[in-house]
């Protein structure tokens, strides 16, 4: 994996420069084809914590970027993957499900309202007696594992000249590592992607969320998110995805539009990957 600041990519674009910010990207989704962006640094603590030859358990939906990563990682690291797929099993499997399968993950399909349950306890004791020994990985790659993981993200280039860093909110895992790892003088901004985001467990010092660019909730994507990620590839080459990164690039232009941030600012946005999402639009609606 390419760990140079080689990932760093300075953003020209008009807004930015006529309100003097320096905006970069970090191009995580540069680092690996599968295990993309965000999700090498979720998984690499947890897989550390699992032992040999008993099984990887995680839990994902029918396009889930971090499920077909766990599927990945587990087959390279020789561990055994079981996933929770909410909802009930598809005639046509999603490109998602069928690479995870493809991988050696054993697909495991449940009631949304069994899916529900996967952090209640009695629910993952069931789990556990089904398969002895597994090491059971949060949805998202969440629980304080991740969250370390995530704090080596800021480790890939010098990134204390920052005045922001700048993220998409699934679970809140990246978002809790990049603030554990930033400077004092660094202010967190995070962009919730689900409607109606409880921020409550992510606040704290030099944290700012961006709550209103979810576009209708979790996966949602309107003509108007579309049309800005072609715009955005068009004009900069990078490819953002219609359930985190496509919000969180949309947000950050239209908070410097709105004069969020003073002149001289620096930001750096974090490319979190999960591009392979972009599979469950029908074709050309996308440029790239």
């Amino acid at each position: 994996m390419n760990h140079q600041a080689s990932l760093i990519q300075r953003l020209q674009l008009p807004a930015f420069t006529a309100s003097q910010i320096h905006v970069d990207v970090m191009r995580l989704d540069q680092l690996h084809p599968i295990v993309s962006g965000n999700k090498w640094f979720k998984l690499q603590k947890h897989l550390a914590l699992a032992s040999p030859g008993r099984p990887i358990l995680t839990f994902g939906g029918a396009w889930s970027n971090h499920l077909v990563a766990t599927a990945y990682a587990a087959k390279q690291a020789g561990f055994p993957a079981i996933g929770i797929i909410r909802g009930e099993q598809p005639s046509s499997p999603s490109a998602t499900l069928t690479d995870a399968a493809a991988y050696g993950m054993q697909l495991e399909f449940v009631s949304r309202e069994q899916y529900g349950q996967k952090e209640n306890p009695t629910f993952l004791q069931q789990l556990t007696h089904r398969y002895p020994g597994a090491y059971i990985i949060p949805e998202g790659g969440g629980g304080i594992p991740g969250i370390t993981g995530s704090q080596d993200i800021l480790q890939l280039a010098d990134t204390t000249a920052y005045t922001h860093i700048c993220c998409a909110i699934g679970t809140g895992t990246t978002f809790l590592g990049l603030h554990r790892a930033s400077t004092p003088q660094q202010t967190i901004i995070g962009v919730p992607v689900l409607k109606g985001f409880d921020t409550s467990s992510l606040s704290g010092p030099r944290t700012l969320f961006l709550p209103q660019y979810h576009f209708g909730g979790y996966g949602r994507h309107p003509q108007i998110l579309l049309d800005f990620m072609n715009d955005f590839h068009r004009d900069t080459g990078i490819p953002t995805d219609i359930v985190y990164t496509g919000k969180l690039f949309y947000a950050i232009r239209e908070s410097i539009r709105q004069h969020l941030f003073h002149a001289h600012s620096r930001l750096l946005i974090i490319h979190s990957g999960g591009l392979q999402g972009n599979r469950s639009l029908p074709p050309r609606k996308l440029d790239f």
